[in-house]
């Protein structure tokens, strides 16, 4: 269990789908291969089969291709405001990888404090590829990498036990066969898990250039992910259930101005999340 509830925090997700030049240079492809062709060499080679034809590539074969981060910023006074980020912006086309990483780890860097960060199998999954293809893509991530010589003298993201990075799966699972996914976590506390796009759709969306789509899953992953952060503070007693009431509606707040500025995917999640509170 995590310890503290940090004055900033970032609740973070991303997407990414198979990167043909990656794949090219991996299995010595030649250069006029179509990507698509080469994506099906990509699974091939990763094992695909009849029952799963496209299986799960390793984190260097792919790009990132969207990313989206709740922030959660608490003032000395007390008060606490919510926003919800993501890049690219929805609406906007798809960003080059390198673009996108840089731009990420640039803002994490310029944060005083450093974010503590909170993700759903990012331990296993969001931190190492942002590491691996930050890598292959000649990103330098200093902020992020740098590990204080005492735990007392700043945020280590690396830091196992530590409170820079937090895993809820991690947190609260233990790795067995209990292991929830966040979808069923979620729904277990009347949270939005997964509506209308799964995780599997996100290939075949990137494939067809619906940036979109890609985009509102990955926000509503990522607010997925906030409350259920904010619950397990509730569980951890680091907040009491009037502060946790509040923190919620600060949520709610700001989903109402995503929705006034037209933000449809934010009235969809609104809309499942007062459902399922009905229940």
């Amino acid at each position: 269990m995590f310890r503290t509830v940090a004055n900033n925090v970032w609740a973070f997700d991303l997407e990414w789908a198979p990167d043909p030049p990656t794949g090219r240079r991996v299995y010595d492809l030649p250069p006029d291969m179509p990507d698509e062709e080469v994506v099906r060499v990509m699974w091939e080679r990763g094992g695909a089969s009849d029952d799963e034809p496209q299986p799960y590539l390793k984190y260097a074969l792919c790009r990132v291709v969207s990313l989206a981060v709740v922030i959660r910023k608490q003032r000395e006074d007390g008060r606490v405001s919510v926003a919800l980020a993501s890049l690219p912006h929805p609406g906007e086309p798809a960003l080059a990888e390198k673009e996108l990483l840089t731009r990420f780890f640039t803002g994490l860097g310029q944060e005083d404090p450093k974010p503590q960060l909170v993700g759903f199998n990012s331990r296993t999954a969001d931190v190492p590829i942002l590491m691996q293809r930050g890598i292959a893509n000649g990103v330098m991530a200093m902020e992020f990498c740098h590990r204080p010589a005492k735990p007392w003298e700043g945020i280590d993201y690396f830091a196992k036990g530590g409170d820079g990075h937090i895993d809820l799966k991690d947190v609260v699972s233990g790795w067995g066969k209990g292991t929830p996914s966040l979808h069923e976590l979620a729904a277990a506390c009347g949270i939005p898990g997964k509506m209308d796009t799964q995780g599997d759709d996100v290939v075949s969306l990137w494939v067809a250039g619906d940036m979109r789509r890609i985009v509102d899953y990955n926000r509503c992953d990522a607010l997925t992910t906030y409350l259920v952060w904010l619950r397990t503070a509730l569980f951890a007693g680091l907040m009491s259930p009037d502060v946790h009431a509040a923190e919620e509606e600060c949520v709610r707040d700001m989903l109402a101005r995503q929705i006034d500025a037209g933000d449809e995917a934010m009235a969809r999640y609104l809309a499942k999340w007062d459902a399922l509170r009905a229940v």
